[in-house]
């Protein structure tokens, strides 16, 4: 193991990519997200190149989108998550599988009860991405009127990580004894009920599953709003984020690694993994042509669809070649409609032009060579930018082929790329401890 400080990689998945065009674009895999066997071939390639996480998205609900611009979408249905990753789970051996999970929408026993359980099938490599859903047209599929106010989303969402994470804690790591001659199976001095009653939940316990392989599986976080960023700061473990450059990358990865130090944890504890779509080439010239190409798969019914999306409001009836007019918050996220009127301000965008871009992908992009790829998440790393990137692939398989083939070996070249992983569970591959039990406490481990 080099003596450099050591990159992570995750490899954000829906299951498939995330630019509109990608399922379009020439020997692309179109049915990529509904097909086990490509997901399968997929991962298990994700994993011969020493990927730390395969992160499944998840939404609650059809994207909230007119169907003439839905029909253009190839994520409008996927798997569901954990049954998707038990299965990739028996097929794979080291590489960590995270799921998103709302906290919003579904109990917390359930999420508890779930995420012990792909951790203990996988043998200790399960992530769960907290979320508070900013769809607002999940709220209907939970007979819900209206979606729940932001704010109480995120008071929602910490209340939902203690009871969860109280829920993994039920059972000591030794309560099961299992002696066939005494006839018992389990101390029950080992075991807790939580009982807890919350602003949000009442949730009785104890969970009827064993403490999970790591104790706790892998807390991950997206949100980069104010509460989020305050909640990655006392809960998160590895953080995706979408930071479009890297004084950006600098100032967020600075603010909540500053965070976590005035709440007393312990910086290391947290991975930032900001998201970045990466095309590769033989020149430059060739992963840009490659780029370009893929931006002229956006129908402009997606790009309109997609602004209305971060905007929170309709943007239809916006006059085209006009620049973007003033848009009030909403209960949406925040943060994408933050970082889509910043790109149009910043880069003096119409409202066309700014369509077509939300509609492929306006994140972090690397294009280049494996070397200047190389070049570019190198100064990342070592100048406070990130620990790592969650990788967005431009298209289905040769995107990722392209990474694993060339710009993996390019870092481990460097020597800030691991060759080999460290250990069998997500925990150890990341260089996280593992969380003692907060009821059976034998020693300090968080």
């Amino acid at each position: 193991m080099s003596s450099r400080k050591q990159m992570h990689l995750g490899a954000f998945m829906r299951p498939a990519t995330i630019h509109t065009g990608a399922w379009r674009y020439p020997g692309a895999w179109p049915d990529a997200n509904f097909s086990f066997p490509k997901i399968r071939q997929m991962a298990q390639k994700l994993e011969a190149g020493k990927f730390d996480t395969f992160f499944m998205a998840d939404h609650m609900a059809v994207l909230n989108m007119p169907f003439k611009s839905l029909r253009r979408s190839h994520t409008a249905t996927s798997f569901e998550p954990f049954t998707l990753l038990s299965a990739l789970a028996v097929c794979t051996h080291r590489i960590g599988l995270a799921a998103t999970a709302s906290t919003t929408f579904d109990a917390a026993y359930h999420i508890a009860r779930r995420f012990a359980s792909l951790d203990h099938i996988s043998g200790g490599r399960a992530a769960w991405n907290i979320v508070t859903t900013s769809n607002p047209d999940a709220a209907l599929n939970f007979g819900l009127k209206e979606h729940m106010e932001h704010g109480a989303r995120y008071r929602r969402a910490r209340e939902y990580y203690d009871v969860v994470t109280g829920l993994w804690d039920s059972w000591a790591d030794d309560a099961l004894i299992r002696d066939a001659e005494s006839g018992i199976f389990f101390d029950p001095d080992k075991l807790h009920v939580l009982d807890h009653h919350g602003e949000f939940l009442d949730v009785r316990g104890p969970l009827n599953i064993a403490r999970p392989v790591q104790g706790w599986p892998v807390i991950v976080q997206a949100g980069a709003s104010e509460p989020g960023r305050q909640l990655a700061a006392e809960t998160a473990e590895l953080v995706f984020t979408s930071q479009a450059n890297i004084e950006a990358g600098r100032r967020f990865y600075a603010d909540v690694k500053g965070r976590m130090a005035a709440l007393g944890r312990n910086a290391a504890h947290l991975k930032i993994l900001p998201a970045c779509l990466v095309v590769t080439g033989e020149t430059v010239a060739e992963a840009k042509a490659k780029r370009a190409l893929l931006d002229t798969l956006v129908h402009e019914d997606s790009g309109l669809a997609s602004l209305s999306i971060a905007l929170g409001c309709d943007a239809s009836g916006f006059e085209l070649d006009a620049p973007l007019p003033e848009i009030p918050e909403s209960n949406a996220g925040k943060t994408s409609r933050e970082r889509a009127v910043d790109l149009a301000r910043r880069e003096n965008l119409t409202v066309r032009q700014l369509a077509r871009r939300l509609g492929g992908h306006t994140g972090l992009s690397i294009v280049g060579t494996p070397a200047t790829i190389a070049d570019t998440m190198e100064e990342w790393l070592e100048t406070g930018g990130s620990d790592g990137f969650t990788i967005q692939f431009p298209y289905l398989p040769g995107g990722l082929d392209d990474f694993v083939d060339h710009v993996v070996p390019e870092l481990q070249r460097r020597g800030i790329f691991r060759r080999e992983y460290e250990g069998a569970t997500l925990r150890e591959n990341l260089g996280l401890p593992r969380p003692e039990n907060r009821f059976f406490v034998k020693s300090a481990a968080r």
